[in-house]
């Protein structure tokens, strides 16, 4: 599609940057774009300026915002004594779908990985300390994903909260079992491990 022109090749070859997007779907995106004509590519423009201006990290949280505070942590009615930690913002995203968390939050910006240059220091963990000291904060739920990287930060967190001194807090992990209609012989190996770690009397 986009032979013989640069402006086009330059589009689909950004477009192609975002998460889940191949080639031939950044064409097609494309392509669409070119028949909304001018007024639709200006939209979208303007749109993605207007995002860059005004969205910001939450002061307190981490979360995306375009104030100060992110809705989150501005809504009164959360209960401010849960602490959910998670990787990123499209991660606290996913719990508040589920509709099942009603705490706050608190973004890490990542997760520890050596190998990527990741460490403590490059992580949102200072002003999670000063959260702790600042708040009552009577349970965090660490909500790291189930990857090396995200356990790893996980054995960090739940080391670094049980050292603090005066801080009286419970430390719980989110238990990654076995999906509803899985198969154990179809399941890796760390999530069988999970799901018996995590077990519950009935």
């Amino acid at each position: 599609m986009s032979g013989g022109l640069p402006s086009v090749e330059a589009a689909v070859a950004l477009l192609t940057r975002l998460p889940g997007v191949g080639r031939k779907s950044a064409q097609r995106m494309v392509a669409h774009l070119l028949r909304e004509g001018p007024q639709g590519i200006a939209q979208l423009s303007a749109a993605l300026t207007t995002m860059q201006e005004r969205v910001r990290a939450c002061s307190r949280c981490f979360n995306l915002a375009e104030a100060e505070l992110c809705w989150i942590c501005a809504d009164p009615k959360r209960q401010s004594a849960q602490l959910c930690v998670v990787e990123e913002a499209s991660d606290l995203m996913a719990m508040e779908r589920a509709g099942s968390f009603r705490g706050v939050y608190h973004v890490l910006g990542g997760a520890l990985s050596p190998i990527d240059g990741v460490g403590p220091e490059d992580l949102n963990l200072g002003a999670l300390l000063e959260r702790m000291r600042s708040e009552s904060i009577e349970e965090v739920i660490i909500a790291t994903n189930p990857t090396v990287s995200g356990e790893a930060t996980a054995h960090y967190l739940t080391a670094m909260l049980h050292g603090l001194q005066g801080v009286d807090v419970t430390v719980s992990r989110l238990a990654y079992g076995m999906p509803m209609g899985g198969e154990l012989e179809y399941l890796d190996e760390s999530t069988l491990y999970q799901a018996l770690a995590g077990r519950r009397p009935l």
